[in-house]
């Protein structure tokens, strides 16, 4: 410990009141934080096992000065998150981790990905393209097929569009409502995988093994972890990993998903600076989880182990899926995880659980 951690009985704060923040609150409370939520949606899923939610958009500038002076640090559960409001608690004298400079680059993917080339975790070939003629442009330098996704926003397959032929380009750009966009090359990997990893206030750097990952409607189904992959894959995702933490100057859990080609060799595809969804297999497969390893980043802890001692299938419950609680909570090799949610609406995520494979 240093004279800047924070010690039990502190106060954090959480901009975001979902599932990951409802996890991380738990965690929090395990190690004697107590939390405050600053979400919009009253009774939120994460103010429910909280101290207290702030009731307030992202960008209120009252609610922003109250958490700030409530709080010790404060974090945030998710990307969109307005950038604005990181600075603008940093410039009130408020302790945030991760930091703006993390949330603006993870927030445009132009940025982001001249972030990631330049930091030696190399991504697809890509292009920006801001209107029509810069996007037929962008197809003649990077060929078909190509993804065309929004800069800004868009999450479990949403806004992104495949152009397969120079007569989708214009279709595609209106279905984008003509929004500053990215152009991807396509990228013919041989799965997708995903490395969790924490930096410390200190600069120390834990990382999680390998997840591999599979996909079904944009939206993530199962990770399967620790993934089978050789040692060398394991070190250069390590590598990758402490040079987006070290370039970014990042405190708390990041999550980045990897291409893995069929020659070895691992692309980026994009960086959540939060706790991730290809993450929760930690819960039950190490013991000191990515929530538990967030908080103790935040707080200026010492960094816990991140040694898989089990393998595990986590698999996402979307929608009425969740109904299958009570059969999953009668299987002994599967650990239930409920979020809390009043509505299960199609393609929501509700729930997930983690099927223990075996001991390692």
């Amino acid at each position: 410990m240093t004279a800047s951690s924070l010690p039990p009985g502190s106060t954090i704060g959480v901009l975001g009141g979902g599932q990951l923040g409802r996890m991380l609150s738990q965690a929090a409370s395990r190690l004697g934080f107590d939390v405050i939520i600053l979400d919009p949606e009253p009774d939120s899923p994460a103010g429910r096992v909280s101290a207290r939610q702030i009731i307030a958009a992202y960008d209120d500038p009252e609610a922003l000065s109250e958490l700030g002076r409530a709080c010790d640090v404060v974090t945030f559960e998710f990307e969109n998150v307005p950038a604005a409001s990181v600075e603008r608690l940093e410039a009130a004298g408020a302790r945030v981790a991760p930091g703006p400079l993390a949330l603006a680059t993870a927030q445009d993917r132009v940025a982001e990905k001249s972030f990631l080339n330049g930091a030696e975790a190399p991504t697809v070939a890509f292009a920006p393209v801001a209107t029509l003629a810069e996007l037929t442009a962008a197809i003649d330098a990077l060929g078909l097929p190509a993804l065309l996704k929004t800069r800004r926003d868009g999450y479990d397959g949403k806004g992104q569009v495949w152009i397969r032929s120079p007569e989708d380009a214009e279709s595609a750009f209106s279905a984008l409502g003509g929004r500053p966009a990215i152009l991807e090359a396509a990228a013919d990997f041989v799965r997708e995988l995903s490395v969790i990893a924490a930096r410390g206030r200190d600069g120390a750097v834990a990382v999680y093994p390998l997840g591999e990952n599979h996909h079904a409607g944009g939206v993530l189904r199962t990770t399967l972890a620790p993934a089978e992959v050789p040692t060398t894959t394991q070190r250069r995702a390590e590598q990758i990993a402490r040079s987006i933490l070290g370039g970014l100057d990042y405190v708390g859990v990041i999550g980045v998903e990897l291409f893995e080609m069929a020659d070895g060799a691992l692309l980026v595809n994009e960086i959540a600076p939060r706790v991730h969804n290809t993450g929760h297999w930690t819960q039950d497969g190490c013991v000191c989880d990515q929530f538990e390893q967030h908080v103790r980043a935040v707080v200026g802890w010492p960094l816990g182990p991140t040694d898989a001692h089990a393998r595990i299938e986590m698999s996402n419950l979307l929608g009425d899926e969740v109904d299958q609680w009570a059969a999953l909570a009668a299987d002994p090799a599967v650990r239930v995880h409920l979020y809390g949610k009043a509505e299960a609406r199609p393609g929501r995520k509700m729930a997930h659980v983690n099927r223990v494979l075996g001991a390692l």
